[in-house]
This record gives structure tokens, C-alpha cells and sequence, in this order.
């Protein structure tokens, strides 16, 4: 089961968190049927929502949205607080930049362009910010976006590893951010600690790689674990929500898909489930709104 790790040092200077989101992952891979540079390019943007939703509270929703002009041109991610994610990404079949070692690189065909965040509080307006990407690879954007959109200086570390037949082999992170009353000399201390830690890809390749993730980042420091809590791939489309579209194009343009098309599929730009709607149903519709 994946799951996050809310922690918080002894003294309350930084907290934490730690992502394992492997299935999370895997399961987009599958229902997108993305192609290996797709599937670590989606993959991290999926984590990214989720790091900004375990940040937000009650039913708040956060969309993340990476617009660019790379090979990925665009990438979608909503996450609530319950750890709930779904995406989308337009070009799913990208595979053509590695590293020596085998490793997927993402900033090359992902590009210049721009991160966004839209936050649904509830309120009339939802709160939007946007910074350029200035690598292309999620987590530095990511951490960019936060330190200057939001003024919250953060460290974030993410990725997601293949195995030979470029399944999804394991997909995590951690965020760390500082406190407001944290002294220079800890957050010196803790930066230096972030500078030392083994590269991401590594710590994701330990047993518990949560705790490993986490004893690099406090070091000898004490901290404790505020919060353990599940992450999942998971859309809320619905039948009845489609039908409720249908409906808002009115009784014309609804017959029109009766006689021209004898019937209409949807399919969820962002799960790829399939909704099929007869000319009957179509026709009950049209009855129901009258």
C-alpha cells in the first residue's frame, strides 16, 4: 500500500514528509499506457500533487500543471488531502532520453514552459500561482514554485525507477520545509544534511526506503511521526457526472448524436474508463430534462 510519513523534528524547526506512491505510479502507467520517459515524467507529477495536497486541509483539491514546449507538452495532476491522486498527460508515448546508467531523463523532453498550481479552497475564486520550469524535472520546479510562489523554502527529492521491462519498480519522494521560527544555524545544519544525502534514486532503491529517506534528512536530529496515512491513484468521474454534461449541451445537440452518431462513448481523459451512452439512454436524457 503506498502511503506518506508526516514527521516534525523534537525542536520544531522543519518537518517532513516521505512519499512512497510505486502503485500510484503503476497504476497510471497502466491505464495511460504511457511509454518509459511518459511514465517517470507523469509519475513525478503525480507525487508533486500529492506532496501540495498533504500540505492543504478539509476538502480542499490542488491541480498541478506542467504546460511546455518539450516532446511532454502537458501534464496534469489533482490530488485532495486524502491522498487521492489522478492524472493526465498528452503525449504518453515519449521514450528517447537516458542517462549512462539507464536512467530515464526527464528535464530534455519536458522543456521550458511553466508549473503551475491551481488550489480549490472553496471559495469563489481558486487560488492560482505559476513560476517558469527551470529544469524540467518536477521536483526542482516544484521546490522553485514554492520558494518563490508561495515563500516557503522547501527541499523536495522525487523520481520513479523501472525495472528491465519498464514497469514501474518503485515511485517516491520527500519534502522538507522550514519553519518560521527556525535559527540560521539549524537551517544551515539541516542544508548541509540535504546537500549530503545519497541522490534520490539511490534512497529509493533501499529495503524501507521511507526510512531511509527520513534518517538522511534528520541525521542525529530526533523527530516524530505525526501522521501515517494512504496514497492512491484514484478518479472520481462517475457515470451520473457524464451524463450531467451530456445534459448541459442541450436537447439539440443531443439529438444530433442520436441520428448522426447513434449514440456517444466518453472516456475519461484522466482514468482512460469508458462510458458508453445507447441512443436510448441518450433519449431518456432528453426525457429526464424535460
Amino acid at each position: 500500500m503506498d502511503k506518506i510519513i508526516k514527521t516534525l523534528s523534537n525542536d520544531g524547526y522543519f518537518r517532513a514528509y516521505a512519499l512512497d506512491a510505486t502503485q500510484t505510479v503503476a497504476e497510471a502507467q497502466t491505464r495511460h499506457k504511457t511509454w518509459p520517459s511518459s511514465t517517470v515524467a507523469l509519475g513525478r507529477t503525480l507525487i508533486a500533487a500529492q506532496m501540495l495536497g498533504a500540505n492543504q486541509k478539509g476538502d480542499d483539491t490542488i491541480t498541478v500543471r506542467v504546460q511546455s514546449n518539450g516532446a511532454i507538452t502537458m501534464m496534469i495532476a489533482v490530488a485532495d488531502t486524502r491522498g487521492n491522486v489522478k492524472g493526465y498527460i498528452k503525449e504518453p508515448n515519449v521514450d528517447y532520453k537516458r542517462g549512462s546508467t539507464g536512467e530515464v531523463l526527464v528535464g530534455d523532453v519536458v522543456g521550458q514552459g511553466w508549473f503551475s498550481v491551481v488550489k480549490d479552497m472553496g471559495l469563489k475564486t481558486p487560488y492560482t500561482g505559476q513560476t517558469p520550469l527551470i529544469s524540467g524535472e518536477i521536483g526542482e520546479d516544484l521546490a522553485y514554485y514554492l520558494t518563490t510562489s508561495e515563500q516557503t523554502p522547501s527541499a523536495i527529492g522525487l523520481n520513479v525507477l523501472l525495472n528491465e521491462d519498464e514497469t514501474v519498480k518503485v515511485a517516491g519522494g520527500f519534502l522538507v520545509q522550514v519553519m518560521p521560527d527556525a535559527p540560521d544555524a539549524e537551517i544551515a545544519a539541516l542544508e548541509a544534511r540535504i546537500q549530503a544525502m545519497p541522490a534520490i534514486s539511490n534512497l529509493l532503491r533501499s529495503h524501507d526506503h521511507s526510512k531511509a529517506i527520513l534518517d538522511a534528512i534528520y541525521g542525529q536530529d530526533q523527530y516524530k511521526i505525526l501522521e501515517e496515512s494512504a496514497l492512491a491513484f484514484h478518479c472520481d468521474c462517475s457515470r451520473e457526472r457524464f451524463s450531467d454534461g451530456i445534459k448541459s449541451l442541450g436537447k439539440t445537440e443531443i439529438e444530433s448524436l442520436i441520428t448522426e452518431n447513434h449514440g456517444a462513448e466518453i472516456i475519461c481523459q484522466f482514468c482512460e474508463t469508458v462510458y458508453d451512452f445507447s441512443e436510448n439512454n441518450l433519449k431518456d436524457l432528453i426525457k429526464n430534462d424535460e
